[in-house]
């Protein structure tokens, strides 16, 4: 077993973030000695309950299953769930566990940080995208008519248990999606302030085809790799006032692409690779960066054969980037890359960047 630890510097709050491919089983009893045998309720998506329920061996009674889809993380399943954790009696000490992809986990930390002003959360993450992402750090959020995660708080999870065998049952489509941040991690690297040198672009143009079959060892090392960038930049900055920001390169341009198509038509992988070719592009426009690292960009981008999603009308994505929550002064950030695996945060009005696209 590998753990890492997330420590941020302004609240002294540490947390352990273990990585391992021992047999799912053993979950239950890790994540119960974590929560001191407390009470807690576990939120799960459908299709992992469906497959993981009875080896889990989670008590029914304390379960709620939650359906799978962006779509559903709503208000009104903040409020079921809301609803699930007064039934259970559930206290100051007590504890919400999330399993699923960034989904159930999104939804389940957001109940967890307003329920009693905060009790303690588990994410067990099922997906690469929210093992190597979104279940750390403790962004926490639901969707709005004003966009994707525009109602949410900072709360950092207790513990992360990270199981490599739930990849195993992952389809082609979300493996895809969490790849699509793995590769952003690629590309920021440099700009993570990581005080190791890991060289997650040559690790992932080296070994992609071993990705793509999921070879456990390999996904591992991935994993832990993308992680420690991850960690450094919350270690830093959590609440995304300065550092943090370069996490969302490639979200800009990837969030609009969601709203536009209601969350329904790509996943969010797949809008964020999407985004990080938009954003090479404008960065190699606008001067930022040399037509040899354009070129290497793309190229570890097509080694994954990542769905292409379609062009939309400029002025609708213009509209959906105005109307981001990271909208500033009435004018939209962007994170570009300017050098090999480094990238900056700049600001565009919307005229601007109508010229740019």
């Amino acid at each position: 077993m590998c753990k890492l630890e997330v420590k941020i510097d302004e609240k002294e709050k540490t947390y352990p973030i273990f990585i391992n491919n021992e047999d799912i089983e053993n979950v239950y009893s890790s994540v119960l000695n974590q929560i001191d045998n407390k009470n807690y309720i576990v939120v799960i998506s459908k299709k992992v309950y469906e497959l993981y329920g009875d080896i889990l061996g989670f008590p029914r009674e304390k379960i709620f299953v939650l359906k799978d889809g962006e779509e559903q993380k709503n208000l009104e399943n903040y409020t079921k769930i809301m609803k699930f954790a007064f039934k259970n009696q559930l206290h100051r000490e007590d504890a919400v566990i999330a399993i699923g992809g960034g989904v159930a986990g999104d939804l389940a930390g957001f109940a967890a940080s307003t329920y009693m002003r905060g009790i303690k959360y588990i994410q067990i993450p099922t997906t690469l995208l929210a093992a190597t992402d979104s279940s750390v750090g403790g962004k926490t959020a639901i969707n709005s008519k004003f966009g994707k995660n525009t109602v949410g708080t900072f709360y950092q999870p207790n513990a992360v248990f990270i199981n490599i065998n739930f990849l195993k049952t992952l389809d082609d489509k979300q493996y895809k999606s969490g790849l699509g941040e793995v590769v952003k991690y690629a590309f920021i690297e440099k700009s993570c302030m990581c005080d190791e040198d890991l060289h997650l672009m040559n690790f992932l143009s080296e070994n992609y085809e071993k990705i793509l079959k999921k070879d456990i060892l390999t996904l591992r090392e991935m994993i832990e790799m993308c992680l420690k960038l991850k960690i450094s930049v919350v270690n830093k900055d959590e609440k995304e006032s300065g550092l943090r920001q370069i996490l969302n390169f490639g979200h800009t341009f990837g969030h609009a692409v969601e709203k536009v198509t209601n969350y329904r038509k790509y996943t969010h992988g797949q809008c964020v690779v999407h985004g990080m070719e938009s954003a090479t592009n404008a960065a190699f426009h606008l001067g930022k960066i040399d037509k040899e690292y354009k070129f290497l960009c793309q190229d570890l981008i097509k080694k994954f054969d990542f769905v292409q999603v379609q062009k939309y009308p400029q002025s609708k994505i213009l509209d959906a980037m105005s109307a981001d929550k990271k909208v500033s002064g009435g004018k939209i950030k962007l994170v570009l890359p300017v050098d090999y695996a480094r990238v900056e945060v700049f600001e565009f009005t919307p005229e601007e960047l109508r010229e740019i696209l």
